[in-house]
């Protein structure tokens, strides 16, 4: 501003006097740019503290360990572990230490994504369905309207929907089939709601439009030029070094550090968060990003598309400053695979990652070349994710500390007595005296939601045995026909509502799943998925002299009158099927030595034989 107000007062003076004295202002000016710019942070010395303050939080937190780097420029200057990757055996965080980096590996997925636009084999801002013709949404103006920004930056305005991959043995082509089957929860571009379904359709479309999977086109593209040598993609591959985390999160209402399974099935969601990486390899990642996409002075990413992820696309309200008056984060928008904000007056940008046992954060100051890496080990110390990034940049920054873990820790001793203190009132609407309105055995079956797949009920001895998406517990009847699981501390507690048909049969249940409430309709014995065993039921009817068809057309049969819209059979039991526009009525093949002789349609008003014709 003062360079400006002199220009302006300069402008008084004959242009000969003007011409030397903006001179003399802009070799000023250069001179104090070249000597801010040629100075350089003391990491040591603004660090000095920090690795008491760490000791301090793995303490105050009851984490078994914690990894921190910090990039400088165009080098990695601090690398170090605090704690244990492995806690019961005392093994040692190191800079080696391999981490499932999660949801950090969204910004891997919108940088090949961006390669392909740079390609011209995609548009960030023209429908996605215009380059991939396969793509799927719930309607046609979703169809006709999303694109790939919209993808990568959670604004297609359909919520997370994480159950239908979590645990799951989908693929990723049929996780990218069910985006078919995600209803919006709010309009297009209309607000900010994770998903990342719509990242594992990204990382599918790279494969659909390279012929290459979404892992190759990554490791050439990236982590070859990057020298992320020791990064995968798998747990087990991680396993095969030596130096890798394993997760112990807190037992629940108490201090107890206990190991939990490593989380195995992420090879569908792959793109969404699949990658597992180390401090050293991160950093290379880091320094390209922060550095306008250049490593060892080489173009490995061209600087439009690591600008075109910091884009803007959707904004976040200030939800610290409104709801707890803290002023430290202000105006937080998304980009494509990372968040961008003002920490302090300091442009950031960074993201998270969380998958059981392990987060992670990778964030930089891009206009202060500060980078800033961290992994935590267990879910007591989710917060610590933010938290330790945040003291650093302060630290560097030559700012004063903000008091962040005292927050966090405050609201998690909060939160952690409020969850205690509901649990213990678990139970209070069951209403007593009820009783199951059928037989245990007459709820085992096989129940399928299009988007989320089969739940399994099975009974053993005299306890019915929920399955879903491999988390299996036993099911205990709550009141009428309703069953719960138990509040287990991984899997959580799953409520289950079973229906009944018009014919009295239990045909469904409803569930809460994620963000609403998601219905299973009951599935039919197998035999009658099968077109040779349909067709025998296929032929001319006749009714009082009408006549009708029924028709086996893709694997389904259909009724067939002239004149009327077809009406699809589903199947119920062996010869015994419904329509989806009349519940109540049945429609009952008769079977007189292996032949199909006629059916009979059962409904309120009473019982019709429709004849077969021979």
């Amino acid at each position: 501003m003062k360079s400006i107000h002199l220009r302006i007062r300069m402008n008084r003076f004959p242009q000969i006097r003007f011409i030397s004295k903006v001179s003399f202002l802009w070799f000023i000016i250069i001179c104090f740019q070249i000597d801010l710019f040629s100075q350089t942070i003391d990491v040591t010395k603004r660090l000095k503290g920090f690795d008491s303050y760490m000791e301090k939080i793995l303490k105050d937190w009851n984490i078994a360990g914690a990894g921190v780097g910090i990039v400088y420029k165009d080098k990695l200057v601090f690398a170090k572990g605090y704690g244990y990757r492995e806690y019961e055996q005392k093994l040692p965080v190191t800079p080696k230490t391999l981490f499932q980096i999660a949801s950090n590996t969204k910004l891997f997925t919108a940088v090949s994504i961006g390669m392909l636009v740079d390609q011209g084999k995609l548009d960030w801002d023209k429908p996605v369905r215009n380059y991939v013709p396969s793509i799927e949404f719930y309607n046609n103006d979703l169809n006709n309207s999303v694109t790939v920004r919209d993808m990568l930056s959670h604004r297609t305005g359909i919520s997370r929907h994480d159950l239908i991959w979590y645990k799951s043995d989908f693929s990723r082509k049929e996780l990218f089939e069910r985006l078919k089957y995600l209803e919006p929860s709010q309009p297009l571009r209309q607000g900010f709601l994770y998903n990342n379904l719509m990242y594992v359709g990204a990382g599918y479309i790279i494969e659909l439009l390279s012929s290459k999977t979404w892992e190759t086109f990554v490791r050439e593209n990236i982590f070859n030029p990057l020298e992320m040598k020791s990064t995968v993609f798998t747990v087990k591959e991680m396993e095969k070094n030596p130096d890798h985390g394993v997760p112990y999160n807190e037992k629940r209402d108490t201090t107890l550090l206990y190991k939990i399974p490593i989380y195995e099935d992420q090879q569908a969601v792959g793109p969404a968060g699949a990658i597992i990486s180390n401090i050293e390899d991160m950093s290379n990642w880091l320094i390209t990003l922060m550095n306008n996409g250049k490593f060892k002075n080489r173009q490995v990413i061209p600087e439009r598309i690591v600008k075109a992820t910091l884009e803007p696309t959707i904004a976040l309200p200030n939800s610290g400053l409104e709801n707890k008056g803290y002023k430290e984060i202000l105006n937080s928008f998304y980009g494509m695979g990372r968040f961008t904000l003002s920490y302090r007056g300091h442009f950031m940008t960074n993201h998270g990652g969380a998958l059981p046992g392990f987060y992670s954060q990778v964030s930089a100051m891009p206009y202060d070349s500060i980078g800033v890496i961290v992994f935590v080990i267990g879910d007591q110390g989710s917060s610590l994710s933010n938290i330790i990034p945040y003291n650093i940049f302060e630290r560097l920054l030559g700012l004063d500390l903000t008091p962040w873990s005292e927050r966090g820790l405050k609201d998690q001793k909060e939160d952690k007595k409020l969850g205690k203190e509901g649990r213990s009132k678990s139970g209070s609407e069951i209403i007593a005296g009820t009783k199951p309105s059928h037989q245990l055995t007459d709820y085992v079956g096989q129940y399928q939601n299009p988007a989320y797949g089969i739940i399994n009920i099975t009974l053993a001895d005299t306890t019915l045995q929920f399955d879903f998406h491999n988390m299996k517990l036993p099911l205990k009847h709550y009141h009428y026909d309703r069953f719960d699981t138990p509040n287990d501390e991984q899997w959580g507690l799953w409520t289950l509502n079973f229906t009944t048909n018009p014919q009295g049969a239990i045909d469904g249940l409803y569930s809460s799943i994620d963000e609403s409430q998601a219905t299973f309709t009951r599935k039919a014995d197998a035999s009658l998925s099968d077109p040779g065993v349909l067709i025998k039921y296929a032929g001319k009817y006749v009714f009082a002299g009408s006549f009708m068809n029924v028709e086996l057309i893709d694997k389904d049969l259909y009724l067939i009158a002239p004149g009327q819209p077809r009406i699809m059979l589903i199947p119920v039991k062996p010869h015994t099927f419904r329509i989806k526009e009349y519940p109540d009525y049945s429609f009952v093949f008769v079977i007189e030595n292996g032949e199909v002789t006629g059916f009979k349609q059962i409904d309120p008003s009473g019982e019709y034989k429709v004849e077969k014709q021979k």
